[in-house]
């Protein structure tokens, strides 16, 4: 999506170590339009799939995620990262290393709202390593529910987290795909 490529471009920033500064306009403070853009996007490329929800993770992803329901007319259910007193017991909960955290993270859904049957679109912010989206895939597959894409707005190609998922033999869609981040210059494939 040359919108988001061009926005990198422009506000985006190598910290190094594989970190891509872009909370500017992605995951600090968040670009509406752009973030509409998206998900107008994602809805485009994962409108054959049969989506009946979406699944993120907390807070980065929920943006994208939520335009993308919006134009698809899907709700989006967030894995938390903290239980609140609100929710249930029993949950659906996994690990994930975090790697701008540089910690594991909790990632809790409730049973409430996600459920067996489910047919479970991913979308985030980042495809990295893939840890993150796994544990998104790991708390789908616990619920019952069945994968049917994965969306998400950056994807590092040089980390490696594409063949991680390619198991799961389901669309794998990003919107901008860096191939290299070297000084100032990120490189698109």
């Amino acid at each position: 999506m040359q919108l988001l490529k061009d926005r990198i471009l422009k506000d985006g920033k190598n910290l190094g170590g594989g970190i891509l500064k872009v909370d500017g306009f992605i995951n600090h403070q968040v670009d509406p339009a752009l973030m509409f853009e998206a998900g107008k996007e994602f809805a485009r490329r994962f409108q054959h799939v049969g989506a009946t929800k979406i699944l993120t993770a907390e807070i980065s992803g929920i943006a994208p995620a939520v335009m993308t329901g919006y134009h698809m007319g899907l709700p989006v259910v967030y894995a938390r990262k903290h239980k609140p007193i609100t929710m249930p017991d029993q949950v659906f909960l996994t690990l994930a290393p975090s790697h701008t955290k540089g910690r594991m993270v909790e990632l809790i859904v409730s049973p409430e709202f996600l459920a067996g049957g489910e047919r479970v679109l991913i979308i985030d912010d980042f495809l990295a390593s893939g840890a993150t989206i796994l544990g998104l895939v790991r708390l789908a597959e616990t619920a019952g529910a069945v994968l049917v894409g994965i969306g998400t707005l950056i994807e590092k190609v040089f980390e490696g987290g594409r063949k991680k998922l390619e198991h799961l033999n389901i669309p794998i869609e990003s919107l901008a795909a860096i191939e290299r981040m070297e000084g100032e210059v990120i490189s698109f494939q």
